[in-house]
């Protein structure tokens, strides 16, 4: 049996790893930032995508890759994906015989 975990959007992964053991507020982050505190406080609350502009400067200040950043959102919108679109209708294109 595998098991499959569903992976984590990046505002949550930002609060567990970096923000709780910082003790340091979505607003706070914002101003480091430079961003609107708006963007992070609705990314740690999972309410919207993670920007590439966004993960270039957590990158940034973290000292991580905005790759690191952007792989977390392109996995969690691949399996939210993955368990809502319907692709029953659509029929696998068959290989030419040669």
């Amino acid at each position: 049996m595998t098991l499959l975990t569903k992976p984590s959007h990046p505002g949550e992964v930002l609060v567990e790893l970096y923000l709780e053991p910082l003790g340091m507020s979505a607003i706070t982050l914002a101003r480091r930032l430079d961003v609107p505190r708006t963007r992070i406080e609705r990314l740690v609350k999972g309410e919207t995508a993670l920007s590439v502009d966004t993960a270039m400067r957590l990158a940034k200040f973290f000292g991580t890759t905005a790759e690191f950043w952007i792989n977390l959102q392109r996995a969690h919108d691949l399996a939210q994906a993955r368990a809502n679109v319907d692709l029953s209708r659509i029929t696998p294109l068959a290989v030419a015989a040669k």
